[in-house]
Formats: C-alpha cells, structure tokens, sequence
C-alpha cells in the first residue's frame, strides 16, 4: 500500500515531535506544513524539508490523506473541523479544544466525513503506562483506593513570553494544569476512570499570565477512590513529575517515565509483573518542555496509520480526548476558574 500523506500544520516546537514521528513511520510520508505566515514560508520549509504553504493550500490539495494539528490549543476545534469536512484524516495534540461543545463538534465532524480522529495523549502508547494499564485492569493492585498525581514543574516568564498565546485563557485555555499536567489527568482517567465529585483551588503566584500557574484538587470516582492533583510551573530549577496508585493488593510509584517502586502483598500471583525500579532521569520535561521523549509521539503516529489503512481502534480517539478536557474544566469549575 501506499503510505499516508501527512500535512503539519504548525511550526513549533510540537511540530517537531510530530515530524520525527513521521519519519519514524515507514508507512507515513510528511508532505507539507502549514504555516499562517507567508514571511516565514521558505524558512519553515527549509526546517521541515517540505513545502511550507497555507492552511487553506493543504484543505485544497488531494493528494494529502491526514493532518497533524500542532497550533495553539484555541484554535483546534475549528481546523480540526476545517479538515474533516476536506476529507483529511486528524490527529490533534493535547488538549483537542477548550470547550465540551467544541470537542463534541469535533467528533461529529469526523464521524460525519468518515475520517479519523486521534487525540495525542502520548504516554497511552509507552510501554510502561500500557503495562500499568494491564495490572489495573487485571486486578493486580486489587480494589483501587487512591491515585496522586505530582507536578513539580517549572517554565519560566520567558516561556510565556516567547508566544502571544501562551498562559492566555482564548489560546492556551488554561495554565498548568491544561497546558502541561492534562497528560498526567489522561494517565489517572485511564487507570481509575471519571471522576464524580472535584474540589480544587489555583493561584497565579508567581508568573504574569492570565492563567493558573498553581493548582491542587481532590477528586472522587465511582468506586470510591480518591484522588490528588498538585501542579505549579514555579518549582525552580523544575522537577520530574510524579504518578502513584494504591490498592488493596499491591501499589507503585512512577517517577518522570520509570518506576520507583512496584509492589504487591506477598500473596499476590500477579498477571502482571512488577516493573523493576530504574535510576532516577532527572528532571526530563519537568524543566524543560523539549525534555519529552520523542518515543511516545512515534507510538501514536503509527496507532494513527494504522486506524486509517487498517481500521485499527485508536489509543485516544476523540471520546477518549474529550474525557481528560472534562476533567480539567471540572476542576477549574470547582477552582472558581470558569465564569
């Protein structure tokens, strides 16, 4: 077969990932990139290795099967809109929209055209985070009873500064916690489901942003567990963050992306072994952004292509997205965040 046509629209940082995971893809081809600029075409293409042109040239060209929305998280809905009703294929970064509604337009859209769409959340396609998933799902940690999640991150003034958009409530729809910590919210929905019942407060104590740069919640699931959030981009020099998961037969501790700790009761026999602990990695993209591994995007690059050539079931498609988006407004709602 021949491989899937792959647009990028976006420039960034982001868009970087994305075009290693193209590359990565033997069955995927970047074709283009999309850019608002037309003063910045011939760099942006130079970068790429691929024509740079407008948005409205990549709708327009047939020969493009699928695009890949790297753009401020604001402006998601509306393209990713745009190229379904064009025919394209969409895979979208975090957070798929601002709004449910948006999301659920979303979805529509691409159920409507027959075309996918795919939310990255890359850590559901890394090998631990499945593995973990597995254990869960198994019963292996037993009844679960309690979930933390740890964001001990920092990003600078100079990180806000550096685009209009960033820490803006229009564009970024959020700060910490929608911005960097709705990966580790995906993980906690992914393991012990939606939350029922949120309390929450947030603070901008340290940057000049319209947004949060501080938050801590409590949340409440169906079964009973309980489960805590704290996040904040002012833990100089930056931290890694921080997943850990309890139960009545065993538990574990996952620090940046490897395990420090995994345990069970002495009379578990597990259908999942536990994963040995690994020598700390540092700080990775709790002080730095570029400080993501470049695996997890290539995962859900290629779980994409093959939902398109092969029908296969997406790690997030858009319901799934739209659940951690869910949960993050619930919390800026009990944080007194959302007018």
């Amino acid at each position: 077969m021949d491989a899937v046509n792959i647009a990028i629209l976006g420039a960034g940082m982001v868009a970087q990932y994305h075009r290693r995971a193209i590359e990565a893809c033997a069955d995927a081809r970047l074709t283009a990139v999309g850019h608002y600029d037309p003063a910045r075409f011939d760099a942006v293409g130079r970068t790429f290795g691929v024509p740079c042109v407008p948005w409205d040239a990549l709708l327009e060209d047939p020969s493009i099967d699928a695009v890949c929305l790297c753009t401020p998280s604001g402006q998601h809905a509306e393209q990713a809109i745009a190229a379904a009703e064009a025919g394209k294929h969409v895979l979208v970064e975090k957070p798929m929209a601002l709004r449910l509604d948006d999301a659920d337009r979303m979805i529509a859209a691409c159920a409507g055209a027959g075309v996918r769409l795919g939310v990255v959340f890359q850590r559901r396609a890394e090998a631990l985070f499945q593995r973990i998933h597995t254990a869960v799902r198994a019963g292996d940690l037993g009844a679960l009873t309690l979930g933390l999640v740890t964001l001990p991150y920092v990003r600078p003034q100079s990180y806000y500064d550096s685009a209009v958009w960033r820490g803006t409530w229009a564009l970024d729809g959020g700060g910490v916690l929608m911005n960097q910590g709705i990966h580790l919210v995906d993980l906690l929905l992914w393991y012990l489901g939606d939350p029922v019942a949120v309390q929450a407060y947030a603070g901008t104590l340290r940057r000049r942003i319209e947004v949060e740069d501080t938050l801590a919640a409590t949340l409440r699931f169906g079964s009973g567990a309980l489960a805590t959030i704290t996040a904040t981009t002012t833990a100089a020099p930056g931290f890694a963050h921080r997943l850990e998961l309890y139960g009545t037969q065993g538990g574990l501790q996952v620090e940046g992306e490897r395990v420090h700790r995994w345990a069970y009761v002495d009379a578990v026999k597990p259908h999942v072994e536990p994963v040995p602990p690994a020598a700390p990695e540092g700080a990775g993209s709790g002080g730095d952004p570029r400080g993501i591994a470049p695996t997890g995007h290539a995962g859900m690059l290629r779980n994409f292509i093959a939902a398109i050539r092969e029908g296969t079931p997406l790690l997030v498609d858009g319901v799934e997205g739209r659940r951690s988006l869910a949960a993050v407004r619930a919390i800026y709602e009990a944080a007194g965040l959302l007018s």
